[in-house]
């Protein structure tokens, strides 16, 4: 059986012609929609007092690449080590641990994400990028926080969709004029 090379920016990893098929904008929506109540379930596991680490240990190894490819990952709230490339530094962003400046994102607890519907998804055929805004909304609030957000996607041995690209930022607040 012949097999494809995937060429992206980042690695080339082997896939089988049954897998090599066009990524969907529902595949793409239903990926997000899988990662933003991950978030929300790991918070929940924090709450109610459970293994809420083994929770987001079970979010990254079913929606990242990590381990299959490279995966270049830039948190939302990450200064001073900006970049995770292992699998151990994005666990740490989710849940605190081997960075120094990690609080545990996915705990703080949020009770609702959400990404907008308002996003761009470019899909060159086994590859997917997307890029918006997501929303967190943090326990005892109802005020949602805004973040923008590019994901790339690829597919599996099994065709799920995993992240290899996840880049999160605040918004851009312009200094108001001095008066």
């Amino acid at each position: 059986m012949r097999h494809l090379l995937l060429a992206t920016a980042f690695s080339v990893i082997t896939i089988s012609p049954a897998i090599a098929e066009t990524i969907t904008k529902d595949e793409v929506l239903k990926a997000q929609d899988a990662w933003a109540a991950g978030i929300v379930k790991i918070s929940k596991a924090y709450i109610d007092g459970e293994d809420y680490r083994a929770v987001a240990e079970q979010h990254i190894n079913d929606l990242y690449a990590y381990g299959k490819t490279d995966v270049l990952f830039k948190p939302t709230l990450a200064a001073d080590d900006q970049f995770r490339e292992t699998y151990e530094d994005a666990l740490s962003y989710f849940v605190g641990g081997v960075i120094e400046e990690d609080k545990g994102f996915a705990i703080k607890p949020w009770i609702n994400a959400r990404f907008d519907g308002e996003q761009h998804i470019a899909i060159h055929d086994d590859y997917a990028v997307s890029m918006g805004n997501y929303f967190f909304t943090p326990q005892g609030s109802d005020v949602e926080q805004k973040v923008e957000f590019t994901f790339g996607y690829l597919k599996d041995e099994d065709g799920d969709l995993l992240i290899n690209v996840h880049h999160s930022s605040l918004p851009f607040v312009p200094e108001k004029p001095a008066e």
